[in-house]
């Protein structure tokens, strides 16, 4: 059998912080709520079941939740943005998609997302 990548999802990570250039929107934090998908090979964890060999999804959602709730963002843009370059800074990360939703940003929708990918 072969593996080529191991996908970690990370599903609905429900934060707030000070995202838009409206005043309110700059007074006030708002919640998001983030999906990251991150694509790293796998074969040394798969075979050698050391911890070590597998890419250590905590320590990038504490990253995650550390940039959101420090941060403060005008656009939606930097914000995902800079999530997807904390995804990537693991060097063997080599495919990451983060989208991030703003719940109610418009009066007759359930939210607006935006998502960015790379890949090396």
């Amino acid at each position: 059998m072969q593996i080529s990548n191991a996908i970690i999802k990370i599903t609905n990570l429900r934060l707030r912080t000070f995202i838009g250039f409206n005043e309110e929107e700059r007074q006030k934090q708002q919640d998001i709520v983030i999906n990251v998908e991150i694509h790293y090979p796998t074969c040394d964890a798969l075979q050698s079941d050391v911890v070590e060999s597998a890419l250590n999804y905590k320590t990038i959602t504490k990253s995650l939740i550390k940039h959101v709730e420090e941060g403060r963002f005008l656009l939606l843009e930097k914000l995902v943005g800079d999530l997807l370059a904390i995804c990537m800074e693991h060097s063997s990360v080599n495919f990451a998609r983060v989208t991030v939703d703003k719940p109610h940003a418009l009066r007759f929708a359930d939210s607006v997302s935006l998502t960015f990918e790379s890949e090396r």
